[in-house]
């Protein structure tokens, strides 16, 4: 028998759940990583990550009724949320967040459920909730989803459920307008940090003049034999921006179609002035936008129109070992992110599925898009993504998907 919330809070009390929390506290307190066998290990965490995720859905089931209490009046609190951020030391906007999603889960059954029975992280249940509740038909499938895939994939997903719920997205895009910020802070260790919100047009701008400057700090000290993280060059890019002679130094021989923002949008739609069904009108990798935002956008130079009526790219094929710019631009299209299903990575470069050497051709169905880290598992490693087409599982030489494993014919 499922029980709705009302019919479960009467069972539980604070006393009943402090006896669960001494419980967990003595096994805690008695545990010792060093002592954990190797073979355990991954085990152990895995039961604490179940625990940690029934833990955080009873407080988003919650929430709610913690601010119905009224008890952030009487602690002098601006509001419930600034309370629960209070209680929980988290920020005031996380528990927005928590408090809006307990909101939607009094109509979102099938989520609240899969929240009881710790199967969903509340990152996962809040896009869920966020989208669900503007598309309830949404919900099930968008659960199915969340089963199969990882919170990045899961939540692009979700906001483009919500872009085509949105009764009037060109309202709603002219409110992220108005309530775009930049605010810059100084960490607890010292350091210098920017956050900033806008539209997605604005993004893919940004991102657009970046990413030439990126790559090409990149292959600079790639040359003098330095490694470092991406985002280290993207901060050093950042900087370069606001020394705006480096900026052009930089730049100057041209962009690449890798970095071009790309518009992917449907005809009908564009023609028509509004998304219908499964139809899209998107900024790739960054998020949906208005038609009427696109129909602006087509005359910008950063910008390149992808059109599609529901088939794939057209193929190309050349001879030479690297893709030229059409096939870029068809890969950026079509393959945006790691072909690995488990990475969600958009900075990736081009590798051919047989080697140029073997084959002496570059055509688009050989051709997957690798972010740095699985490019390399592949080239010294020996990993590969299986016998399929698209985004796909990227398996290590002794997984017998591996299709250097595949049986003789």
């Amino acid at each position: 028998m499922v029980l709705h919330l009302d019919e479960r809070s009467e069972r539980v009390s604070a006393v009943a759940v402090r006896g669960h929390v001494d419980a967990l506290a003595s096994l805690v307190d008695a545990l010792d990583a060093n002592r954990v066998a190797l073979a355990d290990a991954v085990g152990v965490w895995e039961a604490c990550d179940q625990v940690e995720r029934l833990a955080a859905g009873a407080k988003t089931l919650l929430a709610t009724r913690v601010a119905e209490a009224g008890a952030w009046k009487r602690a002098g609190c601006r509001s419930a949320a600034d309370h629960l951020a209070r209680l929980s030391g988290t920020t005031t906007s996380a528990a927005r967040t928590s408090l809006e999603t307990s909101k939607h889960l009094a109509g979102l059954p099938g989520t609240a459920d899969a929240l009881r029975r710790g199967e969903l992280s509340v990152a996962v249940v809040d896009a869920i909730a966020a989208a669900a509740v503007v598309d309830p038909e949404a919900e099930r499938r968008l659960l199915a989803l969340a089963s199969t895939t990882n919170v990045t994939e899961l939540r692009e997903e979700c906001l483009r459920t919500r872009a085509a719920a949105d009764p009037d997205p060109d309202a709603s895009h002219t409110r992220l307008q108005r309530s775009r910020k930049s605010r810059t802070y100084t960490d607890g260790e010292g350091a210098w940090n920017l956050v900033a919100r806008g539209t997605a047009e604005c993004g893919a701008r940004f991102e657009a003049a970046l990413e030439p400057i990126i790559d090409r700090l990149f292959n600079a000290a790639r040359g003098e034999g330095r490694h470092e993280q991406r985002e280290a060059y993207a901060f050093d890019a950042l900087i370069a921006l606001a020394d705006e002679p480096k900026a052009c130094e930089l730049k100057k021989r041209g962009s690449k179609p890798r970095y071009l923002a790309l518009l992917r949008a449907d005809l009908p739609a564009l023609v028509r002035g509004w998304v219908e069904g499964e139809e899209v009108c998107e900024i790739v990798g960054i998020g949906p936008i208005p038609v009427r935002t696109a129909r602006e956008l087509l005359g910008d130079a950063i910008l390149k129109l992808v059109l599609t009526k529901g088939t794939d790219v057209a193929n190309v094929v050349h001879l030479g070992r690297g893709p030229t710019a059409a096939q870029r631009v068809a890969l950026l299209w079509s393959k945006p992110k790691c072909a690995n299903e488990a990475c969600s990575s958009m900075f990736v470069q081009v590798d051919h599925r047989e080697p140029w050497a073997k084959t002496k051709h570059t055509t688009l169905r050989e051709l997957d898009p690798l972010c740095p880290h699985d490019h390399d598992l592949k080239t010294n490693a020996g990993w590969s993504l299986v016998d399929e087409v698209g985004r796909r599982a990227f398996v290590a030489p002794n997984d017998a998907r591996h299709p250097r494993n595949r049986p003789p014919p």
